[in-house]
């Protein structure tokens, strides 16, 4: 099906694999809109949040986009689209993350995303469970677990280890980070990888980690990606249920085996070349000892997971264009 309408993507965070290879899937443009220096603290969130509005506005003003497509959370990148296209007569889509329906940290304002998510063409979630709630808000839907990637020119590094293993992160509350470290520990002669940007929080964790990890703190995506083609397991792992793993599907599409977290969710959208656990140390290193002992069956199956993905993201793309008219 063609693409008839002009297409952006905004997104109030620093970067967004998921965005930007939605826009590129949609022939449209990706714009990460985030002013890293206001912080996120309460003396200074408001001026962020106010900058970005205007940002958001000239961006739309001067592309004039038909669709907008929106990252939420934060769902306050909601204000400027819903004007914009209330202004000019547009579309907005909402592509909405776990957080924005279940982080307690959202649940006074969620009348605002019921808000919006009721005046948008459709939302984007993964999951059913998240969609039971749109259902109750009588707003429109699409289940869309995950987005293909593309890769140019990825820096491919020379890994030592015997094995070599990276564990997808970002420093975030739901992710068990102590439990991996003790886990890993266990694997001395296994050259582990932690990715994500060292902030305050990742810093307690340094002092935690054995010879064998390494920290690479922020990675642009070609050395990110090149660091995941040259890995042979991928983990990523959240304690929080609900929440598909974007560092999953990455590696999947890249035909990596994974190791991740027994969350209903996940069981369904990795159905093969992937090892389940919980969340604790026992749990991740039993996961570990299984991947390696099975690599080059879970190896194959990534491959003909990757091939059954892709099919369906055809679907899927056919759906959202469909009912963008």
């Amino acid at each position: 099906m063609t693409i008839k309408n002009k297409i952006v993507y905004i997104s109030w965070q620093p970067y967004c694999s998921r965005s930007d290879n939605t826009a590129r899937e949609l022939n449209g443009k990706s714009y990460m809109v985030y002013y890293e220096f206001f912080g996120s603290n309460y003396c200074t969130i408001l001026f962020k949040y106010i900058m970005q509005a205007i940002t958001t506005l000239i961006i739309l003003i001067r592309d004039m986009p038909d669709v907008v497509f929106v990252m939420s959370p934060p769902l306050f990148a909601c204000f400027p689209v819903y004007f914009y296209s209330v202004l000019f007569q547009k579309k907005y889509v909402i592509d909405a993350h776990t957080g924005a329906m279940t982080d307690p940290m959202w649940e006074k304002v969620m009348f605002l995303q019921k808000f919006f998510c009721r005046h948008a063409v459709f939302t984007i979630l993964t999951n059913m469970q998240l969609a039971k709630i749109l259902i109750q808000w009588n707003a429109d839907y699409l289940i869309i677990p995950d987005v293909p990637i593309k890769i140019t020119n990825p820096f491919l590094p020379h890994l030592k280890g015997k094995k070599n293993i990276t564990l997808v992160n970002t420093f975030a509350k739901d992710e068990p980070v102590s439990e991996f470290l003790k886990a890993a520990a266990n694997f001395p002669d296994t050259n582990f990888f932690v990715t994500g940007k060292i902030n305050r929080q990742a810093k307690a964790y340094l002092n935690e980690a054995g010879n064998n990890v390494t920290f690479t703190g922020f990675l642009p995506y070609s050395d990110y990606y090149g660091l995941l083609l040259q890995s042979d397991i991928i983990i990523v792992l959240t304690t929080r249920d609900n929440t598909m793993q974007r560092g999953a599907y990455e590696a999947i599409y890249l035909g990596k085996p994974v190791i991740t977290s027994e969350w209903q969710i996940l069981k369904d959208n990795f159905e093969e070349g992937a090892i389940f656990v919980d969340n604790t140390e026992d749990g991740i290193t039993s996961g570990i000892k299984q991947a390696l002992k099975r690599l080059s069956i879970l190896e194959k199956e990534a491959e003909n997971l990757k091939r059954k993905k892709l099919k369906r993201w055809e679907k899927n793309k056919t759906e959202i264009i469909k009912n963008l008219y």
